[in-house]
């Protein structure tokens, strides 16, 4: 079998490691374990081919892939096909930046620091916040996190999250609130947005925040000044879950009222990767910078006088304190972020707004140019990129046509929200009026 082996490993090679583990063979390494319970058979499967056939067979089941460079895509949902400058990868794919670890020894690390830093600084311009950490997991990580400081900050036991908030965002919720023992409470719907009179039925003294997206998941802009009026009437925290492009062009969270507030910054230089690895961020005002979780980076001076940055606040973490920390999240996703760091700055602000504004006006000309020929939209509210079209067939079906046609179709409604023939459409920067076109006429053909 020496043939197959890509990485040589000869009886030399095993004699050596043997001799320096004192043993004579490799099945004493599985000597505590019990004989009849060990496996005896072969693994059923197949047996090892030559490198250059296994090269081969990958590639012939890599080409049966489709992606948005081989279709056209109008499916969003969280996560979106947007420009990417090539400089991106450029910066994150070298070798101090890709392989770089926990950041603990600041005079080794001043490259990473610096760029997360400027991460931070970003993300509270974009948001109207005080303060930032350095990312987590995504978008629904810091969701979870924001409303478990909302608890422990209020002393109170009840969340309140719209059911226009994205559902997998709610389901982690959901996990999290059963972990941490508090209530969430999901608010209905008035057609494409939060219903506000049955949002103020249900805020009470128990209840710590109120979580609200912004685009909601339908991809309509909620009234964030209306909700915080109710909210602070209640005395509880109003925490909204923001796409960080939107916010390029709409009024900021902060600017409304938002105590925290987080979101994923998928769309702001991080490739689709088939649904991940994402970057969440997680900002709030100044009130709540000591109990923001993960980790934050901080300016300082060195013994010279000169400008640099550390690791700061980290008795929050659980590597400084384990079950007194503020969270588990000392993990984060810096090279995403420093990727995302890497997107804000090449195109700058009026080249990220200029993108924001490519979204909402393609997006204005595709519900435009549908109504023109009949089909039935679902919005009511002031859209960014997202809007839901009802059809007359199933949205499993009109998809599978769609993909022959060469495009992938939007996000079926039905699963998660009962809306049957219902078809959420995201239209980004990448769409050109041809695709649009091209587009809206299939769909006439099999379900207006």
């Amino acid at each position: 079998m020496n043939e197959y082996r890509y990485l040589p490993d000869t009886e030399q090679d095993q004699k050596k490691m043997l001799d320096a583990l004192e043993i004579t063979s490799v099945d004493e390494l599985f000597s505590d374990i019990p004989t009849e319970i060990r496996l005896t058979e072969d693994l059923p499967i197949p047996q090892a081919v030559h490198e250059s056939a296994l090269i081969k067979k990958m590639r012939r089941l890599a080409a049966k892939n489709a992606t948005a460079h081989d279709y056209t895509l109008f499916l969003g949902a969280g996560t979106y096909d947007h420009y990417i400058p090539s400089v991106v990868d450029h910066v994150i794919s070298r070798s101090e930046f890709y392989t770089a670890y926990t950041p603990y020894q600041a005079e080794a690390s001043q490259g990473e620091l610096q760029a997360l830093f400027e991460f931070q600084t970003m993300v509270c311009e974009l948001t109207g916040m005080d303060a930032a950490n350095s990312s987590l997991y995504d978008g629904f990580t810091a969701l979870g996190e924001a409303a478990t400081l909302a608890v422990g900050a209020t002393k109170r036991s009840k969340i309140l999250i719209s059911k226009a908030a994205h559902p997998q965002g709610r389901q982690v919720l959901q996990t999290v609130a059963n972990g941490h023992d508090y209530q969430v409470t999901e608010i209905d719907l008035l057609n494409d947005s939060t219903n506000l009179t049955l949002l103020e039925e249900q805020l009470d003294k128990e209840t710590a925040a109120v979580v609200i997206q912004y685009p909601n998941f339908f991809g309509s802009v909620e009234d964030l000044a209306a909700i915080k009026e109710l909210v602070t009437a209640h005395k509880a925290l109003l925490i909204v879950m923001a796409n960080p492009l939107a916010l390029a062009l709409l009024e900021s969270p902060g600017k409304l009222g938002a105590d925290i507030v987080v979101g994923d910054m998928q769309p702001m230089g991080l490739a689709m990767n088939f649904g991940g690895p994402h970057c969440g961020y997680f900002a709030v005002k100044k009130k709540y910078i000591r109990k923001i979780p993960g980790r934050i980076i901080g300016q300082t001076t060195d013994t010279e006088g000169k400008r640099g940055f550390v690791l700061t606040l980290q008795a929050r973490e659980q590597h400084i304190r384990r079950e007194k920390a503020t969270s588990y999240m000392s993990s984060n996703q810096a090279l995403n972020a420093l990727a995302s760091a890497v997107f804000m700055s090449a195109l700058g602000k009026e080249g990220i707004k200029k993108m924001a504004k490519l979204n909402i006006e393609k997006a204005d000309y595709m519900t435009k140019q549908m109504e023109n020929k009949g089909f039935l939209l679902k919005n009511e509210a002031p859209i960014f990129n997202e809007f839901v079209v009802q059809l007359n067939a199933p949205i499993k079906e009109i998809n599978q046509l769609l993909l022959k046609k060469g495009f992938i179709g939007g996000y079926d409604l039905e699963f998660d929200y009962g809306m049957k023939n219902a078809m959420l459409i995201a239209v980004t920067e990448q769409r050109t009026k041809e695709e649009i076109d091209q587009f809206i006429e299939a769909l006439e053909g099999m379900a207006k």
